[in-house]
């Protein structure tokens, strides 16, 4: 068994700050634990600290809960300018479990993720990585490490390529770095599904979980182990070692049989194992452990540990913190952890574009939320395009976008949601009138269940008439819709992913998305907020911009007009009729008296101009039937820019949207 003491001597041998990515996950977790027990210039760097249940339960300090999306260069960039760690421990990782199925998001994290840590990592005294067993992939059963590297998944391929890429920064660019290949690490805090803890809850209620083939074989490391494998590593870290993998495991051979024989001797239980035939994964191989001869040699590490002493102090773990009240909860229900995409409709805003992105960024830092910015440049004709080129260039969670024309700020809106991929999308112009510090106010609607969140402008800051005017307007349009369209909402607005498909399905060319947000239903609610005025420049609305949005809101979303033609046909007639009554009796009764033509012309004019007033409502909606018959694209992009790479040709942007589609 491990001796502690001497594992906390190892700790404070480190140099800080420390940093641990990935410290939401369970060895983070634990190595997070086992350095707070001996010093506290400790930082747990995570992504998702919304669903960071084991730091709230070990009590963590929430400033040393730091949010960071190893995604983003910048991101990276600014939490090592702003503590400048000595120590890195890099456990932030995606795929490991079948749950974990977006490929894009395996390589951005594993590798991508990689990159930008080591590439902030000039002046540190160690990097330790969390590789993993898979690396080897179907030459599974015992290999050294310069045996052949077999990934058989997205997952393995791309710890590969970490471990590649770990090589190079250390050779190269004299970056104090090594690579863990971690097996198959048990103990307190992991994951309530996998195998140990589930076998360990079933063994306190005296049966077996459901069990595969019983020759399936595994090399399970205890998690203290593990944690003083890195700090070893750490602590080791020469030139000799440096850019090289170890393997962390016991070199020990167990089958799933010897692992429930073990369990049922130690925890006495009494019926019978019923054994299956199946693997957990479609990449699970039946013989999975590894040789750790190197390891011991140059790491100066071993594991201590055996799986009896193990298992009993897992067991004791889950019977000391009540297991199935404190982390059963936890685990079942965490918090969503949430990709935000925020789409903003730019049209003469190339001042306002940096400003926003400033604002964006700080928002979604503060708020610990992952984020994609899209710019959708509507062939705008000042600097827009360069503006927004020149943040993507230094941001790749900023995409930008610009139209062949300009096709109007809906068609912006769509062209952005078409492309997304967050789970869920805000709306915002791009003139700063919709503040992104009320997006937080959206989110928490949001994670309440609601699934479109819109902002309902309390206020406009404007004239006392012309927020008369907006204010008449909207209640005037609700009142007419045949659905419900909630008054004084525009386009700013957070709707799940689920709304935003079918929007994006949606066939019509002719569109008004605040109308259409609405007919689509879902959970609806509104937060109110005050309207400001526009930061640069000068607005590019005017009255018969306003009159045509006024327009289309109608002509889209109700058929009053159609109704009052009708009633007022019928009014007309009923007082045709009675006026020709009305002549023949006095014909009748005074036929000497004269008539003249005034009343005949008046008559000519007024019915005149109703048929005038009934054929150009009419037209209207022939108009938006003949627009809706041409089919026409409701835009057409001229260029994106993804990554810092300017992808303008039609065959290239075609392919980028359908690798968008596809990982949504």
């Amino acid at each position: 068994m491990i001796n502690y003491e001497e594992l906390q001597k190892k700790i404070k041998k480190l140099e800080g700050p420390i940093f641990v990515f990935g410290a939401t996950g369970f060895i983070g977790a634990n190595i997070i634990k086992d350095i707070f027990s001996v010093r506290n210039d400790c930082y747990a760097i995570t992504h998702d600290a919304n669903n960071a249940w084991r730091l709230k339960l070990l009590d963590i300090p929430s400033k040393n809960i730091i949010h960071c999306d190893i995604t983003s260069l910048i991101s990276v960039r600014n939490i090592f300018d702003k503590y400048k760690p000595l120590t890195i421990f890099n456990l932030a990782a995606y795929g490991a479990y079948s749950k974990q199925s977006d490929v894009r998001l395996i390589y951005e994290t594993n590798v991508n993720g990689t990159v930008n840590i080591l590439e902030c990592s000039a002046g540190i005294k160690a990097y330790v990585h969390a590789g993993s067993s898979s690396e080897y992939g179907t030459n599974s059963a015992a290999p050294h490490e310069g045996d052949a590297l077999e990934p058989n998944s997205h997952y393995a391929a791309s710890k590969v390529s970490a471990s590649y890429i770990i090589n190079y920064y250390a050779k190269y660019k004299q970056v104090p770095a090594l690579n863990l290949r971690l097996y198959s690490v048990y103990g307190s805090w992991e994951e309530p599904d996998r195998l140990i803890p589930v076998m360990i809850e079933k063994a306190r209620a005296g049966t077996y979980p459901n069990l595969v083939e019983k020759e399936i074989s595994r090399d399970f490391v205890y998690i203290t182990d593990a944690v003083e494998a890195f700090v070893d590593a750490a602590v080791n870290m020469n030139p000799e070692i440096q850019g090289k993998s170890f393997n962390i495991c016991t070199g020990e051979k167990t089958t799933l049989e010897q692992l429930v024989n073990l369990v049922r001797n130690e925890f006495k239980i009494k019926e019978e194992p019923v054994w299956g035939n199946m693997q957990n994964r479609k990449w699970d191989l039946k013989d999975w452990y590894g040789d750790p001869s190197n390891t011991n040699r140059e790491l100066c590490w071993e594991a201590k540990t055996s799986l009896k002493e193990g298992l009993r102090s897992t067991y004791n773990w889950h019977e000391q913190v009540n297991y199935t009240s404190t982390i059963l909860p936890s685990f079942s229900k965490p918090k969503l952890n949430a990709k935000i995409s925020a789409i903003i409709a730019c049209y003469k805003d190339g001042e306002a574009i940096p400003v926003m992105y400033e604002r964006l960024v700080k928002m979604f830092n503060e708020t610990k939320l992952r984020y994609e910015i899209i710019f959708v440049n509507d062939c705008s004709p000042d600097n827009s395009e360069e503006v927004i080129a020149q943040i993507a260039a230094k941001d790749n969670n900023v995409i930008g976008i610009t139209h062949s024309r300009n096709f109007g700020s809906q068609s912006a809106f769509l062209s952005g949601m078409e492309i997304s991929t967050g789970d869920a999308v805000v709306l915002m112009d791009g003139d700063l009138q919709d503040p992104p510090e009320i997006i937080p106010a959206f989110y928490k609607k949001w994670i309440e269940g609601y699934d479109v969140v819109y902002g309902k402008r309390v206020k406009r800051e404007m004239s006392f008439f012309m927020n008369l005017v907006y204010k008449g307007f909207y209640r005037i349009f609700s009142t007419m819709s045949y659905i419900k369209i909630p008054v004084d909402a525009g386009d700013f607005s957070m709707m799940d992913r689920k709304v935003v498909k079918e929007l994006n399905n949606l066939p019509e060319t002719e569109v008004f998305l605040r109308g259409l947000r609405a007919w689509v239903g879902f959970k609806q609610i509104g937060v109110d907020y005050i309207r400001p005025e526009r930061m640069f420049g000068k607005s590019t609305n005017n009255w018969r911009r306003n009159i045509g949005w006024a327009k289309k809101a109608i002509f889209s979303f109700s058929f009053v007009p159609l109704e009052l033609l009708s009633y007022l046909g019928f009014i007309l007639t009923g007082v045709s009729f009675l006026a020709i009554i009305a002549q023949i009796i006095a014909k009748i009764l005074y036929p000497d008296v004269p008539h003249g033509t005034t009343t005949v012309i008046v008559l000519i004019l007024f019915f005149g101009g109703i048929q005038l007033l009934a054929v150009s409502i009419l037209g209207e909606y022939l108009s938006k039937v003949f627009e809706e018959s041409k089919a026409r694209p409701k835009f057409i992009r001229r260029s994106v820019i993804y990554r810092g790479k300017l992808l303008n040709t039609a065959t290239e942007i075609e392919n980028f949207k359908k690798d968008n589609q596809t990982i949504k």
